[in-house]
Parts: C-alpha cells; sequence; structure tokens
C-alpha cells in the first residue's frame, strides 16, 4: 500500500512571524533610501513615507487575517482570489508570481547576496563572458544560483529544515538591525547631523544628477509633492513586500485560524518599527543632501551615497573603513535569510495551482519529506534564468506596479466575500472593517494612478505581463477537457 502524503501541521507561531519579517528584510532598507532622498529631499517628508508604506503594509496584513482564517489552505492569495473572483483572476495572480513576482524576487535577492559576498571575495567580480556590450556573464550570478539551489535542497528536506534556517537567519539579522540602529543613534547623536537635517524638514525638492555630472534641484509643493511621494513610495513599498508569503503556507500552520493573523500582525509591526528607526539612524549619522563628486562619504550625504548604498555610508560613520565589511556580512546575512523564506513559501503557491489544473501536474505532488519538491525545482529553475538574464531587475519593477493591483483586488475580495458568503466561518474579522480596508484600497490605488502617471512605461509592462498569462490560462483549461 503506498503511503498518503500531506501537508504537515507543524510551524508554530514563532515560525510564522519569523518568515513575515525575515521575508520582508532584504537588501532594500540597506539602499532604497537614497533614491527616496533624492526624490523628495526632505527628513521630514522621507520619514512620513516610510510611515504611511508601514501603515499600508499593516492594514493591508491585518484584513488579509481574515481571509487567512476563513481558508487555512495552501497557496494563500491566490486561494483567496479565486474564491472571491473565479478561475481567471487567481490564475493571472499565480502567472505573475512564477514569471516575476516570486521568482524575480528570488533572483535579485540571490544577486544582492552575491553582490556584498564580493566584497570579501573579489574575484566573484570576473566575467566569464561577455555579449556584446552590455551584457557581462560573472561568478557572482554563478553564487547567485548556486544559493538559490542550496535554498531549494534544503527546503525539499522537509519543512522542519527550512524552518530552522529561516529562524536562524531572521534573528541573526534582527539582532543586527538593532546593533545598527542602536549604534548609529549613539554615535549620531553626539553630532549635530540630526538636528541639521530637521532645519527647514518640510521643504521638499527633486534632485536629479545629470550626465554631464551638474544637479538640477526643482522644489516641490501641493501637487507636484504628492506625485513625487505617491512615485517614490514604491521603494519603501518593495523593501516591505512579501509579508504575504506566511499564507503560502498555510497548510503548514498550527492552529492556522489564529495564528496566520497574529504572524501578519506581529511580523509587520517589527519591520515598520525597525525600518523607521533605520532611516532616523541614517538622518542622525549622515546629512540628507550631499555632493555625488564629493571624496568622504559625510560629505556624499544620503541622496549621493556610494552606488546608494546608505546602510554602508552608516556604518562607516559608526565604525570607519571596517564598517563597509561589518554592513557587507549584515547584507548577506539579510538576503540569504530573506531568500530561505522565499523559496520556502513560493512553492507552496505553485503546489495549490497545480491541484487546480492551472499548474504542471508534477507540482501538486508530495515527497516523502511531505513538502512539493517538483514545486520547489520549477521555482528554482525559473528564478536561476532570470539570474543569467540580468534582466530580473527590470522585470522586478514591471510587476511591483502589478503586485499592488492584485494586493487591491484581493483585499477588495474581503467585501466581495462578506456579501456573497455573510455566514462563512470568520474567526477573525478584518480590523476596522469596512474603514481601513477601504482606506488600503484607496491610499494604494492613488499610488497606482502615480506610478501610472510618473512611471508609464514600466507600469504598462507590468500590466502586458499579468496580460500574457491570459492565452496561457486557456491552453491550461483546454488541456483538462
Amino acid at each position: 500500500m503506498t503511503e498518503k502524503h500531506e501537508l504537515k501541521r507543524s510551524l508554530g507561531l514563532l515560525n510564522a512571524t519569523s518568515i513575515v519579517a525575515g521575508s520582508m528584510i532584504g537588501s532594500g532598507i540597506f539602499i532604497v533610501t537614497a533614491a527616496m532622498a533624492r526624490d523628495v529631499g526632505s527628513a521630514a517628508w522621507l520619514l512620513v513615507i516610510w510611515l504611511v508604506t508601514g501603515l499600508l503594509t499593516m492594514s493591508a496584513a491585518l484584513s488579509y487575517g481574515e481571509l487567512a482564517g476563513m481558508m487555512p489552505n495552501a497557496g494563500g492569495q491566490f486561494v483567496y482570489i479565486q474564491r472571491a473572483y473565479g478561475k481567471l483572476a487567481s490564475f493571472l495572480y499565480g502567472w505573475t508570481v512564477f514569471t516575476v513576482i516570486q521568482t524575480g524576487t528570488i533572483a535579485a535577492v540571490a544577486v544582492a547576496f552575491a553582490n556584498y559576498t564580493a566584497v570579501f571575495f573579489p574575484v566573484l567580480e570576473t566575467k566569464l563572458f561577455t555579449i556584446g556590450e552590455s551584457y557581462a556573464f560573472t561568478n557572482k550570478q554563478v553564487l547567485a544560483m548556486a544559493s538559490i539551489l542550496l535554498l531549494t535542497y534544503i527546503n525539499t528536506k522537509g519543512i522542519k529544515t527550512g524552518k530552522t534556517i529561516q529562524l536562524m537567519f531572521t534573528l541573526a539579522k534582527l539582532t543586527a538591525l538593532f546593533a545598527l540602529i542602536i549604534l548609529g543613534l549613539y554615535v549620531g547623536m553626539k553630532t549635530n547631523v540630526l538636528s541639521d537635517n530637521f532645519t527647514n524638514m518640510w521643504e521638499a525638492s527633486k534632485t536629479v544628477l545629470n550626465p554631464d555630472g551638474s544637479i538640477t534641484i526643482t522644489q516641490l509643493t501641493g501637487m507636484a509633492l504628492l506625485g513625487a511621494m505617491g512615485a517614490t513610495i514604491i521603494n519603501s513599498l518593495f523593501s516591505s513586500d512579501a509579508w504575504n508569503n506566511v499564507t503560502f503556507i498555510a497548510g503548514e500552520i498550527k492552529e492556522p485560524k489564529k495564528n496566520i493573523p497574529r504572524s501578519l500582525f506581529l511580523g509587520t509591526l517589527i519591520v515598520t518599527i525597525i525600518y523607521i528607526m533605520a532611516n532616523i539612524a541614517y538622518l542622525a549619522l549622515l546629512p540628507m543632501k550631499g555632493t555625488p563628486d564629493a571624496t568622504t562619504v559625510l560629505d556624499n550625504g544620503i541622496m549621493f551615497a556610494a552606488q546608494d548604498r546608505v546602510g554602508a555610508a552608516a556604518a562607516n560613520m559608526i565604525l570607519g573603513n571596517i564598517g563597509v565589511f561589518v554592513m557587507a556580512g549584515l547584507i548577506m546575512v539579510s538576503t540569504f535569510g530573506c531568500n530561505s523564506g522565499l523559496v520556502l513559501a513560493g512553492g507552496r503557491v505553485f503546489y495549490a495551482m497545480s491541484k487546480d489544473g492551472l499548474f504542471f501536474k508534477k507540482a501538486g505532488e508530495l515527497n516523502d519529506n511531505d513538502v512539493p519538491e517538483r514545486a520547489l525545482w520549477f521555482q528554482c529553475f525559473w528564478a536561476c534564468l532570470l539570474c543569467i538574464s540580468g534582466k530580473y531587475g527590470d522585470l522586478l519593477t514591471y510587476a511591483t506596479f502589478a503586485s499592488l493591483l492584485f494586493y487591491i483586488l484581493t483585499i477588495y475580495g474581503i467585501f466581495i466575500l462578506r456579501k456573497k458568503e455573510p455566514n462563512a466561518e470568520r474567526p477573525y474579522k478584518a480590523f476596522g472593517y469596512p474603514i481601513i480596508p477601504a482606506l488600503y484600497i484607496i491610499l494604494t490605488a492613488a499610488i497606482c494612478v502615480a506610478l501610472l502617471i510618473y512611471d508609464t512605461v514600466n507600469t504598462g509592462l507590468g500590466l502586458v505581463i499579468v496580460a500574457l498569462g491570459i492565452p496561457v490560462y486557456y491552453l491550461f483549461m483546454n488541456k483538462k477537457e
């Protein structure tokens, strides 16, 4: 008699929270503040954007809690969208997750891991071959792919192995981030940098570095300021994304109706506090404005930190030149731990899709360790291809807009299901319903409008990626008949 394999509920609240927080914290918090500083040029507005990002993320997470309680099954958001809108909408979400959102993020985080490993091992910068003037394949891409293969292999050995790795790396990077914040504030408070940054703190401006090295500064007020904030918030939103990954593994969480909503709240709260405090630490250590061709970290400021590496610049102010290596080590831990959670969770979406006949049949099978091994390897293969292509960054830009649309769609699904299934069991109800979910939808829709206006090409290409899933959906449906 063949042994029946099924997903095992072995993850408690601590593990679920570590997946939420660990999947959110990658390399973004150490980099994106530079671009945001150039876009708004104001310490106060910068912190407002990070605060709004945190509130949006937490309100979405609290809203997802209701859906997670109703449908504590593997696949998470894919399952929620299907129940509210039907199979086509859920497939388009799963298609976008597979082609870009999950695999593109895994590829980008893996390359970030390799980039910072190269600080210690410069041989990784060696080019193995080039194609034309724009493409180079380096040892860094080899390492990035090797890290994805390793994490995939680890996760095929069972959920217990995966959860242990995830918990270890999440605790390590949280500890390191708290140390960076505390030391940053301790050192920074001995200077006038923070008070200088908050002089005329509401005066906003956009700074553009021209090809000839000169800079153009445009003052921002009224609608121009709101538009700039709406466009640049995509940086902080991307740094705070992937919190929903815990819903993908709902089939393996103990007491999911309680623990998923709790983990979503705790994980997003922890990360929101850390991100705001990290930015305050940056503002305590580095002037907001700077000069692009300056020779010192202090004179570069936050705006023109070398290669936008604000975290490394902050560490340099605390520890001197050794800070670069300390920060590189921290980001290595952060990115490797982030990808551990992304790899673990992503395979469960494709497993759920396969069970519905909307993905390769083999992806719906569990191995002897009761994990969807084939789904994990499909994800690994595509993520590695994106590493080779070098286009994962562009794809992620295209997909971020689509990802926001799916968040809006999912949260609006709460309203649909309240009307369609009023008597369904809801062990947890969305916090502040209907006001908080409605506010999230309105604000996120406004951000999407700003992106359509200020970044039309990338948002349009994001919609093209989603639309390409429509013919693929009908191919799968015709195959089933």
